[in-house]
């Protein structure tokens, strides 16, 4: 297990050193039964000139929290003299490094971030909101709590890393003429019912409403819808993959599509669909069709 350090440099016997001292230790006993990964220690500076300049102390005493080894970024503990307050402070510090979480803020002020709110649907009202990405399985996990507090977070972390938490599916709500229309509507409610129907063949257009090339598509994709509206065992659906999450592997270019075949064992095709606009018209179709 990595080690995180806290340490006091020091110089002058003064009042507030021993002040320090006194309080320091009381921190140190009580944490290290609830967090054996920490590890105190003290620096008499007056005789470590070195590491005063290296630390830039200018006052005294100076708490620096070193986090698994990191030389460079120490984090300073100011105005936490007081037992309680140091511990609080340290028990804080502690939420975001003994786990395997890495922790990033995002700002909300920043329209670079747009696409990650896209990406975890969260809108102005929701901020600010906590989200947890696995990695791994692309399953995100959001924070029960509205208050963004370090209990709240340490809860949620734990509740996380101890199997607890349940993936959080965002998605609309059902439309109620969802296929009423030869293209189905589908979101995340009612999507795994539709594509994985052992008796159709589904052929998903997943699109972002606010793309141009998604726009361009969305007649056609109507046209197609009533080319095999009669076909029994075919079914053409479009999903807005921006408000519904949904456990495929996603493309980065969107429009995308996903052709779903009956009897194929929940196997998933990846359709490369190509269309052609006449210039001088402005029609547009599909150069070539899979569906016959």
């Amino acid at each position: 297990m990595a080690h995180h350090t806290i340490s006091i440099p020091r110089c002058g016997p003064w009042a507030k050193k021993f002040i320090l001292a006194e309080e320091f230790a009381k921190a140190a006993r009580q944490l290290k039964k609830e967090a054996p990964g920490i590890r105190f220690g003290k620096v008499d500076i007056t005789d470590q000139k070195d590491l005063k300049k290296e630390f830039n102390i200018q006052e005294f005493p100076t708490v620096k929290f070193f986090v698994d080894g990191d030389r460079k970024n120490p984090i300073d503990c100011k105005g936490k003299l007081l037992f309680g307050l140091m511990e609080s402070w340290i028990s804080s510090m502690l939420l975001f490094f003994p786990f395997q979480i890495m922790f990033i803020l995002v700002d909300t002020n920043e329209t670079r971030n747009g696409r990650i709110f896209e990406y975890f649907r969260i809108t102005e009202v929701d901020v600010p909101a906590v989200r947890i990405l696995n990695l791994t399985s692309d399953a995100k996990y959001k924070m029960p709590a509205d208050e963004v507090t370090v209990e709240n977070l340490r809860s949620f972390c734990h509740s996380y890393l101890g199997g607890k938490a349940k993936p959080h599916v965002s998605s609309e709500e059902i439309p109620e003429d969802w296929d009423k229309n030869p293209v189905k509507v589908l979101v995340g409610k009612n999507f795994n019912r539709v594509t994985f129907n052992k008796t159709k063949n589904v052929f998903v257009m997943f699109y972002a409403p606010w793309s141009h090339d998604c726009r361009k598509l969305l007649p056609i994709w109507d046209e197609l819808g009533k080319k095999y509206e009669h076909h029994g065992n075919i079914v053409i659906a479009k999903i807005d993959f921006t408000a519904n999450d949904i456990q495929l592997v996603m493309l980065d270019r969107h429009p995308f599509f996903r052709f779903f075949p009956v009897g194929s064992n929940n196997q998933v095709r990846s359709i490369p669909c190509v269309y052609v606009e006449n210039a001088s018209s402005g029609s547009k179709k599909f150069n070539s069709m899979i569906l016959l």
